[in-house]
């Protein structure tokens, strides 16, 4: 069974970004680069540009040579977006309509049309994601569910499958994205085989919660950093809003009016990213046991620190640390700096209650 045309779509094709190429590269690797021993046939690939450039037109950065129009991409069966330029994606400039209602036209006739990182602007700009759950890069989805608010932007996952509308967080996520696509057209074992030969899974465990950045500076409200920097070297302390609030010297309600304006977070929940920041940087640098990361951070015991961990983070501590674990750390038995060792009888002697 043939698995149909793949026309990969772009804004942009003679100043390309680095993320530009660098997701349009990995499409052309899942479905250009043919496979007989795997199926035969393979994908008919087209890469399609809203002008194709000029043999003789200077090339300012990364550049595409294609002789597809844009009008091209119309009768694939399916439509990849790898991305967008920074100046749409960051800065809110326009697309060309020539590109967004040729989406419209392809999704119209049966294409299945595909966004990875940043192409979900396209897609939003078309309409095709209104009332649709859509992923994009986490460093943009905010952007987007600002700019579209009809779409139910997730930053949580790595892909979503809407049936012929799919789209997926940013960089290599865009690879997870394209290997499910070989999955539902020509099968696991064809998917998984396909997965060795990039060297990559063929399913990653979790979501894009895992590599999203908990411990960034949360407030620019001075008067709030000595509390905040106080709280984050006691963590493993049964802190409460009221602890915090008196040693801010302010109400419990002022307090938490402070920094919800700072942060956008109420205090339990700023508490709580503070507390599986510090995890994840035990289980990053150390090789504690999962029950003594759970107390050092905070979260009480083992299976409280798995429970927010798998709710939050998306994976388990165990295959988070298997990810992102350093094997010289785990090899010499780091320990971890403070809150973590206190002289004995002091706050952290005991488990912290834990956040909930």
């Amino acid at each position: 069974m043939h698995p149909g045309s793949v026309a990969i779509a772009l804004v942009n094709d003679t100043d390309m970004g680095v993320c530009e190429v660098y997701e349009t590269a990995i499409a052309y690797a899942v479905f250009g680069d043919p496979q007989p021993d795997l199926a035969d046939p393979w994908y008919d690939l087209r890469v399609c540009s809203v002008s194709p450039p000029s043999a003789t037109e200077p090339a300012r950065g990364f550049s595409v040579r294609t002789s597809h129009g844009i009008e091209d991409l119309v009768t694939a069966d399916t439509v990849i977006v790898p991305s967008v330029p920074d100046a749409v994606a960051r800065h809110g400039a326009s697309l060309p309509a020539e590109f967004t209602d040729a989406l419209r036209r392809a999704h119209a006739s049966g294409a299945r049309v595909v966004s990875l990182c940043t192409g979900a602007f396209a897609l939003a700009e078309a309409g095709l994601l209104d009332g649709r759950r859509a992923a994009a890069h986490w460093m943009n989805t905010a952007d987007l569910a600002a700019r579209y608010p009809e779409v139910e932007v997730d930053d949580s996952v790595l892909y979503v499958d809407e049936g012929r509308v799919l789209t997926s967080a940013g960089m290599t996520a865009g690879l997870d994205l394209c290997l499910h696509l070989v999955r539902s057209d020509l099968g696991a074992h064809v998917a998984n085989q396909l997965a060795r030969r990039l060297v990559v899974s063929g399913h990653r465990p979790g979501g894009q919660a895992q590599f999203v950045d908990l411990s960034v500076p949360v407030t620019d409200d001075d008067s709030l950093a000595p509390v905040l920097d106080w709280a984050a070297r006691h963590l493993d302390e049964p802190l409460t809003v009221d602890d915090m609030a008196g040693k801010a010297g302010m109400s419990t309600r002022t307090f938490f009016r402070r920094l919800r304006a700072a942060t956008g977070m109420t205090p339990l929940k700023w508490l709580l990213n503070q507390r599986l920041a510090h995890a994840r940087t035990l289980l990053e640098t150390t090789d504690l046991p999962v029950e003594r990361i759970g107390e050092f951070s905070g979260l009480g015991t083992a299976a409280n620190l798995r429970r927010h961990f798998t709710l939050h983070v998306g994976v388990t501590p165990t295959d988070y640390r298997q990810s992102f674990g350093s094997a010289p750390a785990r090899a010499r038995g780091k320990r971890p700096a403070a809150p973590a060792e206190r002289p004995a009888g002091g706050a952290g002697a005991s488990p912290a209650r834990p956040v909930s």
